[in-house]
């Protein structure tokens, strides 16, 4: 279910007017099984996934803090498991699809869905023997074997359903060195949508559980809100519990200004994805998607384009998130702040995808030793986080060089400004309250201001650009053609880059517009603080953009893959 379509809207619609006559209690179940509906549109098995992790997460919290689940929670926790397996994964969901839907045909069990339900319930009965096993260890001992088994849950499930035959192609020659055919290793695994994201956010818990930082719940129904909650399911921004699950346990009350300010942002989000991003993306694909050859100028325009397209199209999803959201009075963090503006890489991760840079800067970074342990140790943390962070995006080898890439431009920062300047280390990124002038050494006295920050901006957009090349390209191949090509180095072909909409061309100049404004007014959505007049002419201008973009050829949100 697309936050571009209809059926998105019918959706909210009747999920908005039912939550508004619940009460507290009935809101939060009713948007626990918004969330399920939700994700399940894609594919109701993967949602087993959401709730294995969710009984796991919130049991392994609970017991960093108490010896024994109370027995009522055990029950509910352990049916909730079993009824998750039993309802997702053996009755033939696939046939509501056809034409000619039988009941008998969709309560015919499915064998593999037999198999993980018998499954589940020899781990519960198991896991209901370790709970009383491990209520004998030393406290720490068991903190400690608790959050072990958090992380390989959760990282398990992602290792496996988006890396396993990433490494087993990787690796070819090796397995054929020894005699074992590569091709019999693979598995015909479908990626669950957003699993990073879900699995971060539900991870992040039982961390922050296991360094005391927050007080685990005992309410499991609010925590499995938390993990289920549909705005930030499939692409974030990926929520900490510190700051999401409050707003969850208490009752809300919707303000009009809230709930105004909400509808700007979906109307923002939905300008930027439908009438830019999807605007934009025949030109990009049309270059990088080309067998033949390509000219200097179409890689130049085409990376560019990209650069548009995914700021576009995920800082988009962010803000109908956040808008959805606001509907419901709950607020979700700022994903993004301007990141084009930055002056150097450091600051760019700032601004960027706030939630997992500063994810990975607070639960792998900082944890490795952060700048703690010596100059040395600090550049090798930069980079291991950065490539771990291109290797988050998906199982290719370019986002581990785009990855690389990024981890050596924060690297050669840090060595150009003498260490002066590091990842930031308190919580106020994850606010969405960075210092949008700040992070960086001043420029060189021989300038002015309004000459070497126009100037430093544009040089590191140069470099973040080749990033996003590294970053869409499709093949090492590709990359060594294509940067080939921007050097003067390669043989060029004809121009083949198709042109950007008339939708798309009138919004990346309104989208400019509007950035460069909450840039020197140093907020976003500045134009809020606009005259009703102006801001009345501003959302008629990206309501007729939109209508002129829905003509674009609709497609799915980037980091729906990741």
């Amino acid at each position: 279910m697309l936050f571009n379509s209809l059926e998105f809207f019918c959706f909210l619609a009747i999920v908005y007017l039912t939550y508004r006559i619940l009460p507290f209690r009935w809101q939060n179940r009713m948007l626990l099984v918004a969330g399920y509906v939700f994700y399940g549109w894609w594919d109701v098995r993967f949602l087993f996934l959401i709730a294995f992790s969710t009984t796991i997460d919130f049991s392994i919290g609970l017991l960093m803090k108490e010896k024994y689940m109370p027995a009522r929670l055990r029950w509910t926790v352990s049916l909730f498991l079993i009824g998750a397996a039993l309802f997702f994964l053996c009755p033939n969901w696939s046939a509501l699809t056809a034409s000619d839907v039988e009941m008998i045909t969709l309560l015919t069990p499915q064998t593999l869905g037999l198999q993980v339900l018998a499954g589940t319930i020899i781990f519960v009965l198991i896991a209901n023997l370790m709970i009383h096993l491990m209520a004998h260890m030393q406290t720490e001992r068991r903190r400690k074997v608790l959050i072990l088994c958090s992380l390989l849950v959760n990282l398990g499930f992602l290792g496996f359903f988006k890396y396993f035959n990433f490494f087993i192609d990787s690796g070819e020659n090796a397995f054929r060195l020894v005699g074992i055919d590569p091709s019999s290793l693979r598995l015909g695994i479908v990626l669950p949508v957003g699993i990073s994201f879900y699995t971060f956010q539900s991870l992040s818990y039982t961390i922050d559980v296991y360094r005391k930082r927050i007080v685990p719940t005992s309410r499991f129904w609010d925590f499995a809100l938390f993990v289920a909650y549909f705005p930030p399911l499939v692409a974030g921004p990926i929520e900490r519990a510190w700051h999401l699950l409050p707003q969850l346990s208490a009752p809300r009350r919707i303000r009009l200004a809230q709930s105004m300010d909400g509808i700007v942002l979906i109307l923002l989000g939905l300008f930027k994805k439908v009438a830019v991003a999807d605007g934009v993306a025949p030109a990009v694909d049309s270059v990088f998607n080309s067998s033949g050859a390509v000219s200097q100028g179409d890689v130049a325009l085409a990376t560019f384009l990209f650069a548009i397209q995914i700021l576009c199209d995920f800082s988009g999803y962010s803000d109908i998130a956040r808008g959805v959201s606001k509907l419901f009075g709950i607020e979700l963090i700022v994903n993004f702040h301007l990141p084009y503006f930055s002056k150097n890489p450091s600051e760019f991760w700032r601004c960027w995808h706030i939630s997992l840079s500063s994810w990975l800067r607070d639960y792998l970074y900082i944890p490795l030793g952060g700048n703690r342990l010596g100059e040395a140790r600090t550049y090798f943390n930069l980079f291991l986080t950065m490539l771990l962070g291109g290797l988050w995006h998906g199982a290719a080898w370019n986002y581990v060089l785009w990855g690389a890439y990024q981890g050596a431009l924060l690297c050669g920062h840090r060595l150009l400004t003498h260490g002066r300047e590091t990842l930031p280390t308190s919580v106020e990124a994850v606010k969405g309250t960075t210092d949008l002038h700040g992070g960086g050494v001043r420029a060189s006295r021989l300038l002015p201001n309004w000459i070497s920050t126009p100037l430093r901006i544009t040089v590191f957009f140069i470099f973040c650009c080749y990033g996003w090349l590294l970053f869409r390209a499709h093949s090492f191949d590709q990359v060594r053609t294509f940067t080939a090509l921007l050097f003067g180095f390669g043989a060029g072909g004809s121009s083949v880059i198709s042109k950007p909409t008339i939708a798309a061309s009138l919004g990346i100049l309104v989208f400019s517009s509007l950035t460069l404004c909450d840039y020197r007014a140093g907020s976003l959505e500045s134009f809020q603080h606009w005259r009703p007049a102006l801001q009345g002419l501003l959302y008629a201008t990206l309501i007729f953009i939109l209508i002129m973009g829905t003509s674009n050829a609709p497609a799915q949100f980037i980091y729906f893959q990741f």
